[in-house]
């Protein structure tokens, strides 16, 4: 993790469409060859919204990566700095540990730019598998 994809992040975070919760989640999906892809929440009036870090996988897929080191998510109210930790939800759990591997970072920061790292498998220790 560096501070980079923090940085990453954070300008991510400002291309948030949501104007539903105001809650803006930017993310920075960092490639094992070192590329990066930036993500940010996409609502809409319905179920179909994205998350920020299903954004940055969807990007990164469609252009052919498969091979992924870490993802840093950065998240808070519209017009606020981050000021905790925004875990992924649910869905971009299962999501994400379809596409990475057991040494995959999730990196969420807090206010102070703090970073806590996590594994899929301690975020989801129960995927669901075929």
């Amino acid at each position: 993790m560096n501070k980079e994809d923090i940085n990453l992040a954070k300008k991510a975070r400002i291309n948030s469409h949501s104007p539903y919760s105001n809650f803006q989640v930017g993310a920075a999906l960092r490639t094992k060859s070192g590329k990066v892809y930036l993500g940010c929440n996409i609502e809409n009036h319905g179920i179909q919204s994205i998350c920020a870090e299903r954004t940055a996988f969807a990007k990164a897929i469609s252009e052919g990566e498969r091979e992924f080191e870490s993802i840093t998510v950065v998240g808070a109210k519209k017009w606020e700095e981050p000021t905790e930790k925004c875990m992924p939800c649910g869905y971009c759990r299962q999501f994400m540990s379809e596409f990475v591997d057991e040494n995959f970072k999730i990196c969420v920061v807090d206010k102070d730019d703090n970073v806590e790292e996590l594994t899929i498998s301690e975020l989801l220790p129960h995927s669901f598998e075929f």
